[in-house]
């Protein structure tokens, strides 16, 4: 081979070899930078998963409380997991031991349990408080109980009147020993469960009538709402919220608390039945 093509052989060799080194460093690059993009995104994925946090709550707020729970899940990716029944319940299972986060039930109750070292000693804000009102089927028309004697006209004329065995159903027991007519409505009281105060109400085909907590009757679908407790016949449960001493998420569940103070929580809560 002359030296002339010897050299162009030799320099063809080592463009060829610069060339494989360079494709090389360059498919190593790739595989760098998929690799780092592979682990940003499985940084984010993790850090996207949604959140959960066990609230232990009276029932009568429960409906209220999954509407604002729900607007807290898009806001913050952080599931609320609502575990429902009457405060005494609630407060049983929690000193039986059953794990949760928060629990939002009357202020009494959280002393017990403060008591008892079940949920943390400080500040417990007001959430709000929940009224009593009447119901009727949907399919019936509405009537005026905007006044006590409105109230106590009308009931007199109901065919079934339905109401609870717990707080807000011997509160209203009281109202109509008030209005003298407990013992005339007694035949056709039927006192229930806490949320069962709907079944006689809807099996029914008679003028038929159910008292309850507000948020309960305003978010039955088969359920006319007509109206709440007039002037001072009124009574109110009120709603704390506390974390417990056991759970593992302090600060999302002070996050929590705090969004169910504001405003926007407040707007949600009122609309259905808790002020």
């Amino acid at each position: 081979m002359r030296r002339g093509d010897f050299i162009a052989a030799a320099g063809s060799a080592v463009t060829l070899n610069s060339l494989s080194l360079s494709l090389a460093t360059e498919v190593a690059m790739r595989v760098v930078r998929s690799a780092l993009l592979a682990a940003c995104l499985i940084g984010v994925t993790g850090a996207a998963q949604t959140a959960e946090l066990k609230v232990m709550a009276d029932a009568p707020v429960g409906p209220a409380l999954s509407k604002v729970s729900d607007l807290y899940r898009q806001e913050t990716n952080t599931q609320v997991d609502l575990v429902l029944a009457p405060s005494p319940i609630v407060k049983q299972k929690i000193e039986a031991g059953e794990a949760a986060d928060m629990v939002i039930v009357q202020p009494d109750f959280v002393d017990e349990l403060a008591k008892a070292g079940k949920v943390r000693a400080g500040a417990r804000p007001i959430i709000g408080r929940v009224g009593i009102g009447l119901g009727t089927r949907s399919d019936r028309p509405a009537w005026d109980i905007s006044t006590p004697e409105k109230l106590k006209q009308g009931l007199l004329r109901v065919d079934t009147l339905s109401f609870n065995k717990v707080q807000s159903g011997n509160y209203f027991a009281t109202v109509l020993e008030r209005l003298g007519i407990a013992k005339i409505l007694e035949p056709k009281i039927v006192r229930t469960s806490p949320t069962g105060i709907f079944e006689p109400i809807l099996k029914g085909n008679g003028n038929d009538v159910a008292a309850g907590t507000i948020p309960l009757i305003v978010t039955n679908p088969g359920i006319r709402y007509l109206g709440p407790l007039p002037g001072d016949l009124q009574g109110y449960l009120t709603y704390t919220a506390v974390p417990l001493t056991s759970t593992q998420q302090r600060e999302a569940v002070e996050a929590f608390i705090s969004f169910l103070a504001s405003s926007k929580a407040k707007e949600s809560l009122a609309a259905n039945g808790v002020n």
